[in-house]
């Protein structure tokens, strides 16, 4: 039995869920998500809740994919009432960001500067050495975030790269210099 799957979803206030057979809709003032769905698993809508159950106690394959719609679905919910957000940051001499109408330019100490196309849906936002990727879509985002990071991720030496916000960069020691007598 899936924990998670069992939890009802609340629908809050603004939030229009059209559930059909093979598709959950869900529209919301931030957006519009969309979400198809396998045949087995049955999303049904009662009292101002969304529950996911599997359409075959018995079968595996339902079972497994339970839990997963109903945090896809959460997820939608949330995304077109409060959205998502992921912010990283970039350390280094020299190394600076700027967002322009389609796409983010980093500058990260390569000969041309690095350009990075924005999907659909989502936003750049670029204060000092912090950029905020904000969407609707979950995995957009962070799929996006994790694009930007790939572009010079942080070396362990001095830290200088792409990092997200928290995120602890285990240092290591440089080589030692010796001595001679």
């Amino acid at each position: 039995m899936s924990r998670i799957g069992k939890k009802s979803i609340d629908i809050p206030e603004g939030v229009n869920v059209e559930i059909t057979n093979a598709e959950v809709k869900v529209k919301g003032p931030k957006g519009e998500l969309k979400q198809s769905v396998s045949s087995e698993i049955k999303i049904e809508q009662k009292d101002g809740k969304i529950l996911v159950t599997p359409r075959s106690e018995l079968s595996k394959k339902g079972k497994g994919l339970w839990g997963l719609y109903r945090v896809l679905v959460a997820n939608m919910i949330e995304g077109v009432s409060k959205g998502f957000e992921k912010k990283l940051e970039i350390e280094g001499v020299g190394f600076k960001a700027a967002a322009q109408a389609d796409k983010l330019v980093l500058n990260l100490g390569f000969v041309n500067p690095v350009e990075v196309k924005k999907p659909q849906g989502i936003e750049f936002l670029v204060e000092k050495n912090v950029i905020t990727v904000s969407g609707i879509d979950k995995q957009l985002v962070g799929e996006t975030a994790a694009i930007i990071r790939k572009q010079k991720k942080a070396e362990p030496y001095k830290g200088k790269g792409i990092k997200y916000q928290g995120e602890k960069i285990r240092r290591k020691e440089g080589k030692k210099v010796v001595a001679s007598k």
